[in-house]
């Protein structure tokens, strides 16, 4: 089966996956997928759909718009400092799965003292929000 052209999509997902100290098994199960299709979409072999996206993603407990940019169906938004805070929380390697929530709680709720709840929402991945 030849690659299809999903960008780093896989890599990303394995990477991220290793990071919550999950198995391609326990991640499938979490995210309600098969595990051979879970594995042909981190080889790169399938390009999952926004919904396998989304349940992928709150799985990992990462934003559903970073697999968005990573799989090419987003534009990732920039911000005055060119990346959003919580995509750069998500993706950090050297960051605990405990240390990344506790920063974008932090991060919320700062956001919501200063009045921007949708905004804030929407960090955290409320799909209200949008």
């Amino acid at each position: 089966m030849a690659s299809l052209n999903v960008g780093n999509l896989g890599e990303f997902l394995r990477e991220q996956r290793r990071h919550a100290q999950l198995s391609l098994r326990q991640l499938a199960d979490a995210a309600g997928v098969s595990n051979p299709y879970l594995s042909q979409i981190e080889r790169g072999l399938r390009k999952p759909s926004a919904e396998i996206l989304q349940q992928l993603a709150k799985a990992l407990r990462i934003s559903a718009e970073t697999l968005y940019v990573q799989a090419g169906i987003l534009d990732e938004r920039r911000t005055v400092d060119g990346i959003e805070v919580h995509t750069a929380i998500l993706t950090d390697p050297s960051l605990t799965e405990r240390q990344k929530q506790v920063l974008l709680q932090i991060y919320t709720s700062f956001r919501k003292e200063n009045g921007h709840d949708a905004d804030a929402r929407e960090a955290d991945g409320d799909p209200s929000a949008t």
